[in-house]
């Protein structure tokens, strides 16, 4: 009877230990819980209520050039250089040499870093210590390029790197672009903007040559399908040329031109031809594009007169409404 009872006591306090450990683990699991909560919250503190019109960030940057307080290298660029108007003072921020930042929560100034050593606060959830980047919309997909040398956005996976073009590229174009030496850093053909480092989008024209995607489309608007650089066609005009055979079959030349030939260069392809003269164009005998101008025959001097592109050598048809994409 006495062991029975004995047992019993023992089963009890067995359990109640138990009770014991179990109770002491949540109350640690809930402390420990809580202390997360805080210091996420003090990290996430004044998400995406501070920056400028390019970024999202908590800090703005102390230019080691000029020594200006500015809220990221693009409102200093912009500052200092596209609205300066003494040309001895316009200048670009040197973005790899900032090495000071300002809070925008406490205004505390430091060396560069992620969280704030005077409040806490996570000054850009995408931090990029090579480039002193920071940005708090990460569903841009942020990533840094060692090869460019810069943190673009879009995904790393999205992205390759053509060494000759000097960029990196969306993987669409890994194995269907012509490369062209440094492609990528040039100027914009239409705005004059240098396109390695812009935040507008850029397209790759079939020739190689890049440009941004906003001037392209209005190049298309105004009926200018040819690449500014090489003259090449930025798009399938097979279309276009099919309008002017039928034209050009509708508009027979007069009797004393019907029988003339000129020599032309084709802007597409590189073949030279000797075709019938008309007004309206002259078309590749090699690949049958209406792109392109008066040349000399192999027989020629080489003192030839160049006509513009597409533009100059199509005569009065009207381009349709195509837009590239």
């Amino acid at each position: 009877m006495s062991s029975s009872f004995d047992d019993e006591e023992m089963d009890l306090q067995i359990a109640m230990d138990l009770n014991l450990q179990e109770a002491a683990r949540l109350t640690e699991e809930l402390e420990l819980k809580g202390k997360v909560t805080a210091e996420e919250t003090k990290l996430s503190a004044g998400k995406l209520k501070h920056g400028c019109k390019h970024y999202r960030r908590r800090c703005r940057i102390r230019a080691p050039c000029c020594n200006e307080i500015f809220d990221c290298r693009h409102c200093h660029n912009e500052a200092k250089n596209t609205n300066e108007f003494d040309d001895l003072k316009r200048h670009d921020i040197p973005r790899h040499r900032v090495e000071k930042v300002i809070c925008s929560l406490c205004d505390h100034e430091q060396d560069v870093k992620q969280v704030c050593e005077n409040c806490g606060v996570c000054m850009g959830d995408y931090y990029c210590d090579k480039c002193k980047f920071f940005d708090d919309e990460t569903e841009k997909e942020q990533f840094h390029c060692d090869k460019c040398g810069i943190c673009r956005i879009g995904g790393r996976e999205n992205f390759f790197h053509c060494d000759r073009c000097g960029s990196c590229y969306t993987i669409a174009l890994q194995n269907s672009h012509p490369c062209v030496e440094n492609a990528m850093h040039q100027n914009c053909p239409v705005c004059v903007e240098y396109l390695f480092d812009s935040v507008m989008d850029i397209s790759v024209l079939p020739c190689g040559h890049t440009m941004h995607r906003a001037c392209l489309r209005q190049m298309t608007l105004h009926s200018q399908f040819c690449c500014p650089i090489c003259s090449k066609s930025i798009q399938d005009m097979s279309r276009f040329w099919e309008i002017l055979d039928q034209e050009i079959y509708l508009t027979p030349m007069p009797e004393e031109y019907r029988h003339k030939k000129v020599w032309v260069l084709c802007n597409d392809c590189g073949t030279t031809s000797n075709v019938n003269y008309h007004v309206i164009g002259h078309k590749c005998s090699g690949c049958g594009s209406y792109n392109t101008r008066s040349t000399c025959g192999p027989a020629q001097s080489r003192s030839a007169s160049s006509v513009g592109p597409l533009s100059n050598q199509i005569g009065r048809a009207s381009a349709p409404e195509m837009l590239a994409e």
